[in-house]
């Protein structure tokens, strides 16, 4: 079980940092990954870190702005979002990548399995 954390209404250029808790399974062993869905939007991709925490991959439209890190030992994952603009506004979702101990990075919805409940963004311009 997954469960997103810290969204709230920010003004543009402020910063949000949100969690994602796990619970249960083996979220030490799995990628995680961010998706956002905007209103009347598809969701998209985000930004992703490997197991191991290594280079971690974003979207191009958040790249430079946003970080994603993870405690392994606290079951969470983080993303750090800074120089919010109201194009950010959206659900954030995290989710498990289905593979354990791969160091794939995807920003394919379906290679993840579980997801988190979302978590409100909203910036105001």
């Amino acid at each position: 079980q997954l469960q997103a954390s810290g969204g709230g209404l920010v003004q543009a250029g402020g910063s949000l940092r949100l969690s994602c808790a796990a619970s249960g399974g083996t979220f030490s062993l799995h990628t995680m990954g961010w998706f956002r869905q905007a209103p009347g939007k598809e969701r998209e991709f985000v930004s992703a870190i490997s197991w191991r925490g290594g280079t971690p991959y974003y979207a191009d439209s958040v790249k430079g702005r946003f970080t994603i890190s993870r405690e392994n030992a606290k079951n969470t994952v983080y993303l750090q979002m800074n120089s919010l603009l109201p194009e950010d506004t959206a659900v954030y979702y995290c989710a498990r990548d289905s593979s354990r101990w791969s160091t794939r990075i995807t920003e394919d919805h379906r290679d993840y399995d579980y997801w988190g409940q979302g978590t409100l963004v909203t910036v105001s311009s």
